[in-house]
Order: structure tokens, then C-alpha cells, then sequence
């Protein structure tokens, strides 16, 4: 059977080296069929052996390989036997780790290029002559040695593409996993497939069936208890667990207070009498909301969520016997965004599952979609046979709506902001929008403005409107949403939720913003 993420085992691993595009490289080759996982540059050969990849991809990087002190893999990568693929910077570590020459570039490239293939290489295979490709580098390859052949150039790279076919080794200066590089899926392909040999499918199915007996392994004859929020991430996961070990599978659906409208009766309606999952509804609003009572910071915020929903699971496990285990919806992003595991970037911020958990826990912790994007995610679930009113609901964060209310957060100041986050789901709903955005929703800011309503000065509440569209959550643009819909949209609000006299639309793109706006 082809890898699965919760295994220790992986088709390509991919080491990465700080580039933007690294969760693309994996994207694209997850899209072939093919499993990848990233791990950091400074990944220990036993870490890498460990998965038993069929091949290895070094990723671009933002450093220059000539500066002192920058990032380079365990020299025992090179000794493994395996094949490598170097992407930009990963390349220009395999010519000059091996005897080449590595120097800024006489005339840097920043965009489409055309390459011309120099000969016949099983990394081009079914790729036409010319190809157009897209280059973001500042250093370029000026002398090759031991072994290395130029495969492919440019007008201002002589070494656009190189290989050694001995070592099956070879490196691309330009970025195959982006789409502005029409042929790059094929390039990646022909990698895994020809050269790696890799000939298993990594599918839906083949991941369900690895997937049910990794849980199986992990938990053994234990009673598992799962956080269900009612999003697709934790929907999904009960309905993977509760595939796996039945009874067994315990859900919690904790009221935090910090729900949209509604959240609490959809949840028991279609995932307890639907699906058939065993729910407990915990109502912890109080304790909560007065645990965030005066917080504004929003690291301490999803922090103290993440601690007082562990302490929630806790208490309920201990009514129920033989409870050892929990069961969360953790995602790639949500890992990827939490710790700088992958090369030297930076933590964007906590989430309330990963990076808010408590460093002593009573249950282990069982993540059977930790290394999958939100579309796979989604594609896991129809393979069980979900619906797409499970599937086709917007992310919605754990920390709910106390990361939406900016500032402090009570009991006031959540009804305005769910009572406008309402609005704007029915006129999406009633627009045909809702299917055509990745997620929307609204911000209450910590802002008041005058205002006249009824002849009367107002001084009240602004409400921000945010939808955007992405693939994965990595990265997102800003929603185009019709003139009218975004008017009846702020007219309905400010009309009907009592508190608020001005809305705003967010037009920034992830990145520079995230998603969230804490």
C-alpha cells in the first residue's frame, strides 16, 4: 500500500529550505498521486531513513549558497542512495556540495523564462523542447563537476537544468510546482514515476483503508474521546474514528460560547442523529468567558481556549472508563503556521490544537488528518460518504468567534458579532455565494463611530466583512463579491443587529494579512 500520513513513511520527503513555494511542492505531487511530506533542511538521516522515501526534493530557499552559515541537509543525504531533485536553491546546493561553482547571477531572473532542453533525460520526458517556466533566483550555477551534465538552459542560464543519470541526481533552477510552469506537474511526475519508480497510487481510498488501521494500531482496545465542533475538519475525523473503532469513539461537543448561531443544534441534528456518533454536550460557556474576561491579546486568547477545552475533554473522560485517548482535527496548515518545523521560517501564530495545547497532558493525542490540506480533508469525506452540508461548510476556527471579536470578549459584544456573522451566511446561502468563496465571515473591531440613524447621532459598533478564496489556506485573495450582494449584505446588519452602525470590507490578500484577523 502507497504511504499514508500517519505512518512513518512517506514516497518523497521533501527537505525544506525556507521557500514560499516548499507546502507547493508537496501540493502538486499529493495532486499525482503521489504522497510527499515536508520535513526541515536539518533533518537527521535517521528521521529521513525513518519514512523510507523512494526519493528526496531539496527545496528553493531564500539564502545564497556561497554565504557562510547558510542552510545545507546532513551530508549523509548524498550517501543514501536515493534520488534527488534540487528546485532553485536545492539545486544549487548539489553543484556546489560537489565540486562546482555557485555565484550571483549576471543578470538575475524574476518571472516566466524560456528553456530549451539540450538532450533526451527521463526528468523531461513528454515535455516539448521549449518550454516556458518560472525563475526566481538571484545565484546561478558557473561551473558543473563530478558527474553533472547541463540539461536544459536559458538565454541568460547555461544551466537551467542539470543531471547526473549515474547518481540519478538532478537539479532545475527554475520552480516546477508553481502553475505559471505549465509543465512542472509533468516534470515532478516523471521524477517520482521514472526515476524514483514509484508505481502505487496515493488515493482516497488507499488513504481511508491505511488510515482505519493506523487508528486501529494506535488505540488498540481504548475508548477515545473526540472534540467535535461541527466544522469539516473534526466531522470528518469522528466519522474516520467512529470507521474504526465504533462504540468506541466518544464525541464531546463543548459549547464554549464563542459559537456562531445555531452551532450547537445543527451538531446534534445532523452529526449525532445523521451519522449516528455518540455526542456529549458539554456546556462550559461560563468558564470560558471568564477565563477570557479582560483578555485582548489574541496569543492568550487561543492559549487559554486551548488549555480550558483540554481541561474540559479531561473531565468529561473521566466519567466515561477506559479512556485514554484524544481525538482532534488537526490539519497541515494548522501544524505548518504553529511550529517552525520546516526549514527557517517563522511561527505565524498559535493554534488553540497545536500550539495552545498544554504541555502535560492526561490523554494521548490521536491527529488522523494532521498532515492533510483542507481539499484532501474534504475529499476524505466524500470518499465515506459525507454530505456536502458537512463538507461544504466554511473553516471555522477552533478558538471560534473570541478570535473575530477584537479585544476584549463578552457575552455583548459575541451576540453582535454572531447575529452579523448570521446575516452574511443567509444572503451567501440565498446568493449561490456560499459555495463559490472558501470562507466568509465577520470581524467586530474595537472601534466605534458616529453614525445617524433616525434623525439621531450614533456612536456604535463597526463590523468588518471577510471572504476570501484559497485553495489550502496557505495563501488567499480577497473575495470579488457582487457591488449589490456586499450593499444588502451591509444594509441587513446594520438594519437589524442592534449595536452596530458601520461595515467595512476587507480587501487584503494572505499574504501580507492572514486569514483570521487574530
Amino acid at each position: 500500500m502507497s504511504a499514508s500520513p500517519s505512518t512513518a513513511r512517506a514516497d518523497i520527503l521533501i527537505l525544506d529550505f525556507g521557500s514560499q513555494y516548499t507546502q507547493l511542492i508537496a501540493r502538486r505531487l499529493r495532486e499525482l498521486e503521489v504522497y510527499a511530506e515536508i520535513l526541515p533542511f536539518s533533518a537527521t538521516p535517521e528521521q529521513i531513513r525513518g519514512r523510507h522515501p523512494a526519493g528526496i526534493i531539496l527545496s528553493g530557499g531564500p539564502d545564497s549558497v556561497h554565504r557562510l552559515g547558510s542552510p545545507r541537509p546532513h551530508p549523509e543525504v548524498f550517501e543514501m542512495g536515493l534520488p534527488i531533485l534540487g528546485i532553485c536553491y536545492g539545486m544549487q546546493l548539489l553543484v556546489s556540495l560537489h565540486g562546482g561553482r555557485v555565484a550571483p547571477a549576471r543578470q538575475r531572473e524574476y518571472g516566466h523564462a524560456d528553456v530549451t532542453l539540450t538532450g533526451a533525460t527521463p526528468l523531461f520526458t513528454g515535455v516539448p523542447r521549449r518550454l516556458q517556466v518560472w525563475m526566481s533566483h538571484g545565484d546561478g550555477a558557473q561551473r558543473l563537476h563530478n558527474g553533472f551534465k547541463v540539461l536544459a538552459r536559458t538565454g541568460t542560464a547555461p544551466y537551467a537544468a542539470i543531471g547526473d543519470e549515474a547518481r540519478r541526481w538532478y537539479g532545475v533552477q527554475f520552480h516546477p510546482e508553481v502553475a505559471h510552469t505549465p509543465q512542472g506537474g509533468r516534470i515532478l511526475e516523471n521524477f517520482a514515476r521514472r526515476i524514483c519508480g514509484l508505481t502505487q497510487r496515493w488515493t482516497m481510498a488507499s488513504l481511508l483503508k491505511s488510515q482505519v488501521a493506523e487508528i486501529r494500531a494506535q488505540v488498540g482496545g481504548g475508548q477515545v474521546v473526540c472534540g467535535l465542533s461541527g466544522g469539516v475538519d473534526s466531522s470528518v475525523a469522528a466519522t474516520l474514528l467512529h470507521r474504526a473503532i465504533g462504540k468506541r469513539l466518544h464525541c464531546i461537543f463543548v459549547d464554549t460560547g464563542l459559537l456562531r448561531l445555531d452551532d450547537r443544534q445543527r451538531v446534534e441534528k445532523v452529526l449525532g442523529r445523521q451519522l449516528g456518533l455518540d455526542i456529549k454536550t458539554a456546556d462550559a460557556s461560563a468558564l470560558f468567558l471568564k477565563r477570557l474576561a479582560g483578555v485582548s491579546d489574541p496569543e492568550r486568547k487561543r492559549k487559554i481556549i486551548g488549555k480550558t477545552f483540554i481541561e474540559v475533554f479531561e473531565r468529561e473522560a473521566k466519567r466515561l472508563e477506559g479512556v485514554s485517548f484524544l481525538a482532534q482535527g488537526t490539519l497541515y496548515p494548522d501544524v505548518i503556521e504553529s511550529v517552525s518545523v520546516h526549514g527557517p521560517s517563522a511561527v505565524i501564530k498559535s493554534h488553540h490544537n497545536v500550539g495552545g495545547l498544554p504541555k502535560k497532558m492526561k490523554l494521548k493525542l490521536v491527529e488522523p488528518l494532521r498532515y492533510l490540506f483542507k481539499d484532501e480533508v474534504r475529499r476524505l469525506g466524500r470518499e465515506m460518504g459525507l454530505s456536502h452540508s458537512i463538507l461544504g461548510c466554511h473553516p471555522f476556527p477552533g478558538p471560534g468567534l473570541a478570535i473575530r471579536v477584537l479585544g476584549a470578549v463578552d457575552r455583548p459584544r459575541l451576540k453582535v458579532l454572531a447575529e452579523a456573522d448570521a446575516i452574511l451566511r443567509e444572503e451567501l446561502h440565498a446568493s449561490g455565494w456560499y459555495d463559490k468563496v472558501w470562507q466568509a465571515f465577520t470581524v467586530l473591531l474595537p472601534v466605534c463611530s458616529v453614525g445617524v440613524m433616525g434623525d439621531s447621532r450614533t456612536y456604535e459598533n463597526t463590523v468588518v466583512l471577510r471572504s476570501v478564496n484559497s485553495l489550502d489556506g496557505m495563501t488567499a485573495d480577497w473575495s470579488r463579491l457582487p457591488n449589490e450582494l456586499v450593499q444588502r449584505i451591509s444594509s441587513r446588519i446594520v438594519s437589524e443587529v442592534k449595536g452596530v452602525n458601520r461595515v467595512v470590507y476587507d480587501v487584503t490578500s494572505k499574504p501580507p494579512a492572514t486569514i483570521e484577523w487574530e
